[in-house]
């Protein structure tokens, strides 16, 4: 009866949250980055409610931490040349416009920079990083600044991971010179860090991307003007340009923008309906590959599964038997948006595990750009009572540096007692891992 009376006033509280806020379409126009979903630059939509004090009697000792590494370039060069071959074709056969020239020029001057720079961390993920790490310390000097504190971290073996995770360690060491900071890069870490995906996992991905994104894409996609705009003959591009295919692609590329510094903005080649359209095709397709989206009947968040028993394991080894006797302490962990996603959907942060069916209202429950966007984070800090002081441990957690609602209630949000919270994902996973 009170999980019942829980979830109805948290469905309440939802819908109420829902018709006080912003659409996403006006979040777009007024900040056009948000369209750019998991390429937005971190900085560009930073959190600035400050964070609610500790409660009365309570301090915060031991943070578990995953994060997204920072910026990057684009994987590999066919992320730029899919759009480059089209464009150079047309201004072979004398069918740009001129702004369609303009459009190659910025590409030609762009492409060189990307040799041997395939998914690297760009000096914007690496600014990221260290503002991150320098508001963790400001935030919780009780943990960051403590002398003699332990800190472990640890990485995905891909390059960009370990240097975001170098970068935010830089300011843990600035802060505190006494830290005692563990980093660690293995394969062997893998398994929890970026578990792969079963075989039940990708066969649902498969399916469902197969039936329902590509027909959502082709629906939502109107490219006339912007083919208009780029190119100077209609039945030529009817004839040898995938106008879907290509104005994704060269949406890609001007929302990948933000992770460099430069002068190049191929936004600004989007109407704010468009850059709404393209991002929704975006959240549609991310939520169908990892969040509880009843087609994939809601088993996408647990490809994080190993990821969360690694959070609760670690945390019951610091707690030991005596939390009051704890080492303060934090765990680091670095990787990536589909480790961060899918978790924060597992973990049923605010709304990040609601159930949708209709594409179309999606983006009025669920936006990925406030889930992963570049530097992406997930911090649970847990606080105990102070020397001489009784009562439960509890934990709040931040996504992306804001404060979250959790599945458990509470009288004292945003903290929550992590006993509860516990149970309430341990049952989670053996019923998962009964079934599966």
């Amino acid at each position: 009866m009170k999980r019942t009376a829980f979830l109805l006033t948290l469905a309440m509280l939802c819908l109420t949250l829902t018709a006080q806020q912003k659409s996403a379409r006006e979040e777009i126009a007024a900040n056009r980055y948000l369209s750019g979903s998991n390429y937005l630059d971190y900085d560009r939509h930073p959190a600035t409610k400050p964070l609610t004090p500790a409660p009365k009697g309570y301090e915060p000792f031991y943070m578990s931490h995953y994060g997204r590494h920072g910026s990057r370039w684009l994987i590999g060069k066919h992320d730029y040349s899919r759009v480059a071959d089209v464009l150079e074709k047309a201004e072979k056969d004398g069918k740009l416009t001129e702004k369609g020239c303009w459009t190659l020029e910025q590409l030609h001057r762009f492409i060189p920079c990307t040799i041997k720079r395939f998914g690297d961390l760009t000096t914007v993920g690496e600014r990221q990083h260290h503002g991150i790490g320098r508001r963790m310390t400001e935030h919780f000097p009780e943990i960051f600044k403590k002398k003699g504190v332990a800190i472990d971290a640890r990485s995905t073996v891909v390059p960009r991971c370990i240097l975001s995770m170098m970068a935010e360690c830089e300011e843990l060491m600035a802060a505190n010179p006494t830290a005692r900071i563990h980093n660690d890069v293995s394969e062997s870490l893998q398994y929890y860090l970026n578990q792969p995906r079963d075989q039940r996992l990708k066969d649902q991905s498969k399916q469902v991307k197969s039936k329902q994104k590509r027909a959502y894409q082709e629906r939502m996609t109107q490219a006339d003007r912007l083919m208009s705009l780029l190119f100077n003959d209609t039945k030529w591009v009817e004839d040898s340009v995938n106008t879907v295919n290509l104005m994704y692609d060269l949406f890609e590329v001007a929302a990948n923008m933000q992770s460099h510094d430069t002068d190049i903005d191929l936004l600004s080649l989007f109407t704010a309906d468009e850059m709404y359209s393209q991002w929704c095709i975006r959240n549609w397709s991310w939520y169908l590959d990892y969040g509880a989206a009843p087609q994939t009947g809601g088993i996408m968040p647990f490809s994080q599964r190993n990821l969360l028993h690694n959070i609760i394991e670690t945390t019951d080894t610091v707690l030991g038997s005596s939390p009051a006797q704890a080492h303060t302490q934090a765990t680091l962990r670095f990787g990536h948006e589909v480790c961060v996603m899918p978790l924060a959907c597992l973990l049923e942060l605010d709304q990040c595990g609601i159930s949708v069916e209709n594409p179309d209202s999606l983006d009025r429950y669920w936006r990925n750009y406030n889930i992963f966007p570049m530097g992406c984070n997930i911090q649970m800090v847990f606080y105990r009572p102070k020397k001489g002081r009784q009562g439960d441990v509890l934990v709040k957690v931040l996504l992306n540096e804001r404060e979250t609602t959790l599945p458990v209630a509470t009288k004292q949000w945003p903290y929550y007692p992590w006993n509860e919270l516990r149970s309430y994902y341990m049952e989670k996973l053996r019923k998962y891992e009964a079934e599966n």
